[in-house]
Formats: C-alpha cells, structure tokens, sequence
C-alpha cells in the first residue's frame, strides 16, 4: 500500500502559529523574546521534536539553530538523506525557560495542546523524539532515552497513529563522544527505513 502525505491546510496551519504566538498559557510568556513555533515543512512526513528553546532560539524565533542544531542538520542529511526543509522541527515547550533551565511539568502540560494541534495538521509519519523529555512525553512513560532508543513505537497522537523513534538529544552527542553519535546514526537510520518502507 502506497502511503500519500495528506495535504496540510496551510490555512489552518499559520493560525495555529498565530494564535500561538499570544500564548499566554503559562508563566514563560512573561519570559520569553518569542514563541518557537516550530520550522519547516507542514506537509513533511518527518516531524522532529525537541524538548525547549535555548536563548539563541529565543532570540531568532527557530528551533535548533545552535550547535545542536548543526549536528542534526548534518546527521539527517548523512543517514536519512533529509534536508531541514524536508521535515519539520518544533519542541515540546514553545518557550525558552529562563536561565535554559528544564521546564516544568506545568509548563510541558501548558504546552501540550500546541504539539497535539501541530501532529494532527501535519499528519506526519514518524515522529523523531531527541532526548528525555519529548520521548518520555510522546510515549507516555518515564524510561529514560537510553532505554527507549534503538526501538519504535506506534503511537496515538492527534487523532492518528504515528510511529515515533526515540534518539539521544543532539547536545547529548556533542558531550558523548563515538558511542552516543553511532547510536544517533543508527537511529536515523531507522527513521530512513520507516519512511522508505510506508511510501513503497
């Protein structure tokens, strides 16, 4: 069975950034410089979610644009032939905690809704989770990376099921070493095969 992106109602998609760029669901609004909507493709089969923007994030209002983001950048293009405009990026929270301090449960549960909202426009087919927050969140547990990585999941997200493959954060790598960027290829990878395997 030939899978089909489903068309994004791009309509739809920009109010959904507009209205969250006046969030003022939880005490980050008071905090941030921007909402960190999220970056790319709204039709892409890969969505990409990190945990919270950095302070460079903050500043240019784009997920993933430091060191981190370079690596990603490079990894997708190296194991999974994709480009940064070929998928989307968001984070679990829209809104840079101060001090890149983690956020808060509340403010993870505050955020919610603006991801649910983002995977049911998009409709993506597997969903790239980087590091503990956004896996323990999507796949509604509390292992940590170490143990969900390596492995995929079927899971139910904005009103569909999506696969999602859990990874080690980018900035996990650059602090890691040969072990963790090998089990980051590896993980790619995957997202590569997955992706083959529903348009074949």
């Amino acid at each position: 069975m030939t899978t089909q992106p489903v068309p994004v109602d791009l309509g739809q998609f920009q109010d959904l950034r507009a209205a969250a760029a006046g969030c003022t669901a939880c005490g980050l609004a008071a905090t941030r410089t921007q909402v960190v909507f999220g970056e790319g493709d709204p039709s892409a089969r890969l969505l990409v979610v990190g945990e919270a923007p950095g302070a460079e994030e903050d500043r240019t209002g784009r997920p993933f644009v430091g060191r981190s983001g370079q690596l990603l950048e490079r990894l997708l293009a190296e194991e999974a032939g994709l480009s940064r405009a070929d998928c989307f990026i968001a984070n679990v929270v829209k809104c840079r905690p101060p001090e890149n301090r983690n956020p808060s449960a509340g403010e993870v549960a505050a955020c919610r809704p603006w991801l649910d909202q983002q995977v049911a426009l998009m409709a993506p087919e597997v969903v790239l989770t980087l590091g503990n927050f956004s896996s323990r969140l999507l796949l509604g547990t509390k292992d940590g990376i170490t143990t969900l990585r390596g492995r995929s999941y079927p899971v139910g997200l904005g009103g569909r099921t999506v696969t999602v493959v859990p990874t080690l954060h980018p900035a996990a790598v650059l602090r890691g070493g040969k072990v963790p960027m090998g089990q980051v290829r590896d993980d790619l990878r995957r997202v590569a095969r997955l992706l083959a395997e529903a348009a074949a």
